[in-house]
């Protein structure tokens, strides 16, 4: 019978022997043609898809899908609430909300070019000036004034900032525009007289 002591020693040196090591038989020396290969693994990409929740000057607009730096995201974004993991629902909810977007913004679009329109076929609008020497009035016509003038006559409210008016102070006609939407601007006639 084997002692532990002697099958300690036989399996330690058979494991030692399997790993090229030293063992107390004589072995027999290493080729030396052979070299042993190492083989380096690619350095993994450490990065997350992430959809921004708000406007970043350095990063990018909100409901846009970036890469970005695990830790980026695990140390700024995720703790500030500005940015969230992709997921395929969060995807289809965004698509859905762009879509509803969209079809806002056209039916915003109509409306402003409908508006413009009906500023465009209501023909002009009278204002009534004092009159000075000739063809000069006294004061001016200002955007207030038109906006005024729109809200008695069509019973429309018009921000008077999405007024542009040219300087007026004489008597005639002239035209104004309304910048109702980004790519819908109404002209709008006046015509200036004096009582």
């Amino acid at each position: 019978m084997t002692s532990p002591a002697a099958a300690l020693s036989w399996s330690s040196s058979s494991w030692l022997h399997s790993f090229g090591g030293c063992s107390n038989e004589a072995s027999e020396p290493p080729d030396k043609r052979s070299a042993m290969v190492v083989v380096a693994q690619k350095k993994a990409k450490k990065t997350r898809k992430i959809i921004l929740k708000e406007d970043m000057d350095y990063l990018g607009k909100k409901g846009q899908l970036l890469d970005v730096k695990a830790g980026f995201y695990r140390n700024y974004l995720l703790p500030m609430g500005k940015a969230q993991i992709v997921t395929p629902l969060l995807l289809k909810e965004m698509r859905m909300e762009e879509e509803r977007i969209e079809a806002e913004k056209k039916r915003v679009k109509e409306e402003a070019q409908q508006l413009a329109l009906m500023f465009e076929t209501v023909g002009a609008f009278k204002v009534k000036r004092k009159g000075g020497k000739g063809k000069q009035i006294f004061g001016s016509v200002t955007a207030q004034d038109l906006v005024d003038i729109i809200k008695a006559q069509l019973q429309r409210e018009v921000d008077k900032r999405i007024v542009l008016l040219p300087e007026i102070r004489e008597t005639g006609e002239y035209i104004a525009e309304l910048k109702l939407h980004p790519e819908v601007t109404a002209r709008v006639r006046l015509n200036v007289f004096a009582n």
